[in-house]
């Protein structure tokens, strides 16, 4: 299922600033700390493999957007979401799989990573096989009854202890064999996200997961009336395209319907494993060849289609930070409040202007004269301007430059 990069909860607005300095505070002290309780046997997956292209020319395929600090924090996305993870899981139960070119930007902005700890992909290859492998390798190592949890690079969130409460609801239900997932409370009928339908209770059948349901079916973006029929029944929650399950699970359901997945994938971690880390050339061989497929559509939808697949609330602050429309919901306005604006505050001059988001990158003074609802993108080697309404449509753009010869600016 691709939700797109532009999923956001209630309460992740500008009025959020202090809650997310908080949690990012929170994180970094528990940084090098072992486990939390309850999830000993747990280990985070946070794949990075995307190129965030609706946030074009900013995140480019060399600089993905979780190399940036969005919000001004004084932390990027993908360390953010290490001191996110790490104070829950513990440093030494982390895997990142990210681009082969993008290892060593991670590594300077994360030199407390654990050796042995980032999986490089040769090429990309999305979201269902960089999970499969990460997971295959956790079984290697420490078991097939482990417990995996895979994290966007790319997310905000805030809200700490609801965070951890739904990951452990999470583990609960992974432990009883279901593929887990955390749906986020719909506040409004957002044309933007994907949606959870839920189903039966499952908090009868299994200890520790109250909110627990059955879903009956993941579901595409819908049109405005349907996410309207949609909120109104109380059924349904976004999907924040977090999964937790255990490892035996999902290798078992891989080997028995991409079964090219499974045998590439367990190759690898044997390569990986008892090869003592020598891996290059067994991946470099193999992972080409693999399918490209994104998790949701590899294993939650056909899963959940089974009756595999169970969802707990996501009652925390929550943004994927995707497009700049959701970028500026999570930005301080200016002085008037009508303006947001991303880089160099200085270098931007807005004269009877309203609701526009201004990325500043350029080394220049970027002004603007009576225009509202406005992204303006100004970088060193590429300006893109369009309507706030066509933040999603980027992506687009992006696609149509490429086809035209622009690849030296993607």
């Amino acid at each position: 299922m691709d939700n797109g990069d532009a999923r956001r909860s209630p309460s992740s607005d500008a009025g959020s600033d202090a809650a997310v300095d908080a949690d990012a505070a929170v994180g970094s002290a528990a940084v090098g700390a072992g486990p939390a309780a309850g999830l000993e046997d747990c280990y985070a997956i946070i794949p990075a493999g995307g190129v965030g292209s609706r946030l074009w020319p900013l995140s480019r395929g060399d600089r993905p957007k979780y190399l940036f600090d969005l919000l001004g924090q004084g932390r990027t996305l993908i360390q953010s979401t290490y001191d996110r993870v790490s104070a829950l899981f513990g440093a030494g139960h982390i895997s990142m799989v990210v681009g082969a070119r993008h290892v060593d930007p991670i590594l300077e902005q994360l030199p407390e990573l654990p050796a042995g700890s980032v999986i490089a992909e040769p090429v990309a290859r999305d979201s269902g096989p960089a999970i499969a492998l990460a997971a295959a390798i956790i079984a290697r190592r420490h078991g097939p009854d482990a417990i995996v949890a895979s994290f966007a690079a790319d997310q905000v969130i805030h809200g700490l202890d609801g965070f951890g409460r739904s990951v452990r609801e999470a583990a609960a239900v992974a432990r009883a064999g279901y593929v887990a997932t955390i749906g986020i409370a719909a506040s409004r009928p957002s044309t933007a996200f994907g949606y959870i339908r839920q189903g039966e209770s499952l908090a009868r059948l299994i200890d520790g997961a109250p909110s627990a349901r059955m879903v009956e079916r993941f579901v595409e973006k819908p049109d405005a009336v349907t996410a309207q029929r949609y909120l109104a029944t109380g059924e349904y929650r976004w999907n924040a395209g977090m999964f937790v399950m255990r490892a035996d699970v999902l290798l078992r359901w891989l080997r028995d319907t991409r079964p090219h997945m499974y045998e590439t994938v367990s190759r690898i971690a044997e390569a990986r494993v008892d090869s003592h880390g020598e891996m290059d050339e067994v991946i470099a061989g193999l992972w080409p060849g693999v399918e490209k497929i994104a998790f949701d559509y590899a294993v939650a939808e056909p899963m959940s289609l089974q009756g595999g697949v169970a969802v707990v609330s996501g009652d925390f602050g929550w943004d994927d930070v995707g497009d700049f429309s959701s970028v500026a919901t999570l930005l301080p306005g200016s002085a008037s409040g009508n303006i947001r604006i991303l880089g160099d505050h200085g270098n931007v001059v807005a004269l009877d202007c309203a609701q526009d988001v201004v990325v500043s990158r350029g080394g220049r003074v970027v002004a603007l004269l009576g225009v509202d609802d406005l992204i303006v993108a100004d970088t060193p080697d590429a300006l893109m301007v369009a309507p706030r309404a066509r933040s999603q449509d980027v992506r687009r753009l992006v696609d149509f430059l490429r086809a035209r010869g622009h690849g030296d600016v993607l």
